[in-house]
């Protein structure tokens, strides 16, 4: 679960989010949208306890991530947008030393990490350094190492980036395996197609601010609407549709 009230972050003057408020509950996979610079990933990163925020409430599993940060990070799994390793350790390394932040050694996370990159097939570079690593690579063992914890709840900022078609497909279903079990997801996407056939409801945010927030039904419902979710998102977001791209390029 995660719940947050009024969260606000401000850089100076410059209000990044502004008091935006969101419940989800376990058993559910939230899609977060928003053009770029809209505060999505400001949004995530104090989620994740990486930023603090400036105003407002962050509850992680029932912990806040403020008053009670080792406790909430041991229950989250954060993916990143960018896939960092250290260059200088294998993935098996890596691995570990992911799992010996959280407290956890032995045969029984060996076991764990195993899986992890058997089930993203990277098990014959195991021992290989992460610099050999391509982007692809880099992404499923920053996934692999999200998961070696068995998180409660998943932060996840543009997932498919860097990942091949079947990749892509295995996230999908390790995602819907999770929620189906309980656990939470925040994802973040550019790719609306995926948000919409993926995500049990959607929160839009620009500005800062949380413009729609609802399961595709009713934010039809609510726009008065029977459009698609890229339709949708361009009309709230002021994107440019394809009639007036059309108008652009033709004169």
């Amino acid at each position: 679960m995660i719940v947050i009230q009024d969260l606000t972050k401000t850089y100076g003057k410059f209000t990044a989010v502004n008091g935006i408020s969101l419940h989800i509950p376990p058993g559910q996979l939230f899609g977060f949208l928003g053009p770029n610079g809209a505060g999505k990933t400001t949004t995530m990163r104090m989620i994740a306890g990486i930023l603090k925020p400036t105003a407002g409430t962050i509850e992680v599993a029932g912990l806040n991530i403020v008053r009670y940060p080792m406790s909430a990070k041991s229950k989250l799994g954060y993916i990143p947008d960018r896939p960092y390793v250290y260059d200088k350790l294998t993935g098996a390394e890596f691995m570990r030393f992911v799992a010996a932040l959280y407290g956890q050694e032995g045969k029984g996370i060996e076991r764990r990490i195993d899986e992890l990159l058997d089930l993203f097939e990277l098990t014959r570079w195991k021992n290989e350094l992460t610099e050999s690593y391509s982007h692809g690579m880099r992404q499923k063992l920053i996934i692999s190492s999200a998961l070696v914890h068995r998180p409660e709840v998943i932060v996840v900022d543009e997932p498919m980036v860097g990942l091949d078609p079947k990749s892509g497909k295995l996230l999908k279903d390790i995602f819907r395996h999770f929620v189906g079990l309980g656990g939470t997801v925040l994802m973040s996407t550019h790719t609306l197609e995926i948000a919409e056939s993926m995500c049990d409801r959607i929160g839009i945010i620009q500005h800062g601010h949380i413009i729609a927030e609802g399961t595709m039904d009713e934010l039809r419902v609510q726009h008065d609407t029977d459009a698609t979710l890229e339709q949708l998102f361009l009309k709230l977001t002021g994107g440019i549709t394809e009639r007036e791209l059309g108008a652009i390029l033709s004169d």
